[in-house]
């Protein structure tokens, strides 16, 4: 089928050298017989030397369009490896993913107690709307540096920005340091995870993929149980410094052996002429290409202004004036007018754009990363301070507190290898998506009546489980319907952008979560607490432990201050909802099992 979106307008990075990719089959069977030590047997190398002639006979494959040398050189992987290989592979990727989410789970547990430990509990927002906006956006760049120089570089970049991120964790002194600890941090998780996705997407046919991807948020199951008890025993036996330390030499443990894999099986296909040779340019040349090719004028411009717009929000009670403070004003101005910048230099200037904005024009792509965006704006406007919540206006632990909010993971992680089923058998993406409606509409209609500190934590996690099951189909479909749209080569991208919209949707809920608790928390403390404890207002605002030990008609007042802004929160995030449901009815009616059918097959491929 042929897409709609135009493929991407970047400049070839070195000239084909070598064995054409479209050879001829004996010439590959005898290549492929002479590799290394190890034996393919006489099936696997016609069925993958095969998948060299359907190639031809479709217009969206190498041979009719040049491809970057990362999806070269992932395709030629996928033509030379084995069936065993493929599944460790997945093995391998689903190990990566256990660790990473596992993680995440440790680090959201031990976040508010971080900044409380600066004095700054209100600043989660504030550190995760910079983390958030840089990691989306950035991801565009990581799609487009994997496409040039391939996955298992890729991944080995983001593994070493995540352990970056942990050993700054452990070591900072500052919230300034731990704000910056979580951008690195953030940016390689999530770069980290838009590669799995870009290599379960270069193994897997389109109709089988939605499985995979499904089956690999399985390890939020495993997470679920695991993370909130280690970072429980490590925030009462130790501190939270021994828990990223620890999480940066697991994360480089675990991530060894597939890069691995991955050069081992390159180095075979370059043996038999299937990956092109080196650029031969010199060290400046190269810099001055990818300056250009990733366009990191683009990457600036967006990230800043997007920053500057969304930082005032929570950082009003932390400036001299608040409101009327000369930094919050520039920042107000400079913030929509570098957008602009960003906007003109786009559309007239680069000589490589950053944003992919043909995209756009396709209803379908537009829809499915509206659909993706919005429903993280939804959720994030609520669930930013809904650990704290948890642990102060119920009184619940680490562990239990954690087991609460991440059952909407949970919920998420079991049904999502049941949709890819669902998808692979009927192969109508839209209607699968319109499955999660119901979900959609009565978990967010709940939460305005049931987000009370009154109200029993077995009610909060039905909601949770309600909300994680729309976004696990939100998500999961979207997803899909960008890929069926696009071609292989365009996955990454089209990946990319589909994870810049949902990481600004979330830095906009964020940044409202931010303004409502920030601007209004610290009065409503001095509303609620009696007389004799009004001067400690700002006292207990910036710090959950101080919260969490009050007790009588102090403890009240704080519990009815949060109760409040929950509410206050869930309303915000409910206006979101009925966007979510509009913006997937635009999507085309896609059957993901013709695509395939007219793409065809390239490589040893599930």
């Amino acid at each position: 089928m042929a897409s709609n979106a135009a493929p991407m307008t970047v400049p070839p990075a070195a000239p084909p050298s070598g064995m054409p990719i479209a050879d001829t089959t004996a010439a590959q069977n005898e290549a492929v017989h002479s590799i290394g030590k190890e034996t393919v047997n006489a099936d696997d190398i016609e069925r993958n030397a095969g998948s060299l002639n359907a190639e031809e006979k479709n217009e969206s494959d190498a041979s009719s369009e040049f491809k970057q040398d990362g999806v070269a050189r992932a395709e030629a992987i996928t033509k030379v490896w084995t069936t065993k290989t493929l599944w460790a592979t997945f093995g391998l990727l689903y190990l990566v993913s256990t660790v990473d989410s596992m993680l995440g789970n440790v680090e959201g547990a031990l976040s508010p107690y971080v900044t409380s430990a600066f004095g700054r509990h209100g600043l989660i927002s504030t550190t995760s709307i910079v983390s958030t906006i840089l990691g989306g956006v950035i991801t565009l760049t990581i799609a487009k540096m994997i496409n040039i120089w391939g996955r298992m570089e890729g991944l080995a970049g983001m593994v070493f920005l995540i352990t970056i991120g942990m050993i700054m964790k452990a070591l900072c002194q500052n919230v300034e340091t731990y704000a910056a600890a979580q951008v690195m941090y953030w940016v390689g998780h999530i770069g980290l995870l838009l590669i799995i996705n870009v290599t379960v997407a270069d193994m897997t046919t389109l109709r089988n993929r939605m499985i995979i991807f499904g089956f690999n948020t399985s390890p939020l199951i495993i997470s679920f149980f695991t993370g909130p008890l280690i970072a429980d025993r490590f925030l009462k036996e130790v501190n939270f410094r021994w828990a990223f330390g620890a999480f940066a030499i697991i994360m480089i443990a675990t991530t060894t052996p597939i890069i691995g894999v991955f050069i081992y099986n390159e180095r075979k296909a370059r043996s038999v002429g299937l990956v092109r040779e080196k650029s031969g340019r010199t060290f400046f040349e190269s810099v001055k290409y990818y300056v250009v090719e990733l366009d990191v004028v683009g990457l600036f411009l967006i990230t800043v202004g997007a920053s500057l717009l969304l930082l005032p929000f929570s950082l009003v009670n932390y400036v001299p004036g608040g409101w009327a403070n000369g930094g919050l004003i520039s920042m107000f101005v400079l913030g929509p007018a570098l957008l602009a910048v960003f906007y003109i230099w786009e559309k007239k200037y680069a000589p490589v754009q950053f944003f992919p904005w043909v995209y756009l024009t396709n209803k379908t792509i537009l829809g499915a990363c509206s659909c993706y965006g919005l429903m993280f704006a939804s959720i994030f406007c609520w669930d930013t301070y809904y650990y704290s919540y948890l642990q102060v206006a119920h009184s619940l632990s680490v562990v239990d507190a954690s087991y609460t909010i991440n059952s909407l993971s949970l919920s998420s992680a079991i049904l999502g290898v049941f949709i890819g089923i669902l998808i692979r058998y009927t192969g109508k993406v839209k209607w699968v998506a319109m499955a999660g409606v119901p979900f959609m509409i009565l978990g967010t209609a709940l939460l305005v009546r049931f987000r009370t500190p009154e109200t029993s934590i077995a009610v909060l996690v039905v909601l949770q489980v309600l909300v994680g099951l729309a976004s696990c189909v939100f998500a999961l479909c979207s997803q899909m319907a960008v890929m069926a749209t696009v071609k292989h080569n365009e996955v990454a991208p089209g990946l990319a952008l589909h994870g810049l919209f949902g990481a600004v949707g979330a830095a906009i809920g964020q940044a409202i979560a931010g303004g409502i608790w920030n601007n209004l928390l610290p009065f409503k403390l001095m509303q609620y607490l009696p007389e004799d404890a009004k001067a400690d207002a700002w006292t207990i605002f910036g710090d959950i432990t101080v919260q969490q030990a009050a007790t009588g008609a102090v403890r009240d007042a704080i519990d009815a201050a949060y109760g409040d802004m929950q509410h206050m929160m869930v309303i915000a995030g409910c206006c979101f909802a009925p966007f979510v449901i509009v913006a997937v009815w635009f999507w085309d009616d896609l059957d993901v099992r013709k695509v395939d059918e007219e793409r065809g097959r390239v490589g040893n491929v599930f």
